[in-house]
């Protein structure tokens, strides 16, 4: 076809290469974009479990740059050595939890041994909490998409998740939602 166009037009020495200037580029968009699509379905539940965990950390209330040395309250811890172990009473509430998502130690003590966690550096956090998803039964709706499902079998695990009843501030599903969109989190129904 594109010969036919050629041999019509006035002999002109350099259209063959003028032509082929137009349609390699676009070809390339075409391409590039396939490409990226692909991309992202493969890459979707590894986005789909980042995203769920800075949902976490924002449930939280830990989400920034100082997430990972964040004890109960607000206050920060210094050395990632290990879980600080601290109690902290705050609104009448008393907790040990500390780092990212809040874990408390008793629960880290458990994690740590069965994961074999050689501190609680950002690394170790992130492998705990997905180890307390996995606990929890809900990796998997995690991974697929299936928000809501992961959220309801998480709550138990997570104070601030819609549901918990553990007498703290609770964040709504939609709110939730929208933070785990933000993040790159794809929901299935």
């Amino acid at each position: 076809m594109a010969n036919l166009l050629i041999k019509r037009l006035p002999n002109i020495p350099y259209l063959p290469y003028i032509a082929m200037s137009i349609a390699v580029p676009a070809l390339l968009v075409i391409f590039s974009k396939k490409a990226k699509a692909a991309n992202q379905r493969a890459s979707t539940p590894y986005n789909n479990l980042k995203a769920f965990l800075t949902m976490i950390q924002y449930a939280e209330g830990t989400y920034g740059q100082d997430a990972y040395r964040m004890h109960y309250g607000g206050q920060l811890f210094n050395s990632y050595a290990r879980h600080p172990n601290i109690a902290i009473t705050k609104s009448g509430i008393t907790s040990t939890a500390a780092g990212a998502y809040q874990i408390l130690y008793r629960t880290w003590t458990g994690v740590q041994q069965a994961l074999q966690l050689p501190d609680f550096s950002p690394a170790s956090q992130n492998r705990a909490a997905i180890e307390l998803i996995r606990r929890r039964g809900a990796l998997q709706a995690v991974l697929a998409g299936r928000f809501e499902d992961a959220v309801e079998k998480c709550k138990k695990e997570w104070a601030s998740l819609p549901g918990a009843g553990y007498g703290q501030r609770e964040r709504s599903l939609a709110l939730l939602s929208d933070v785990y969109r933000s993040a790159g989190g794809q929901v299935v129904v």
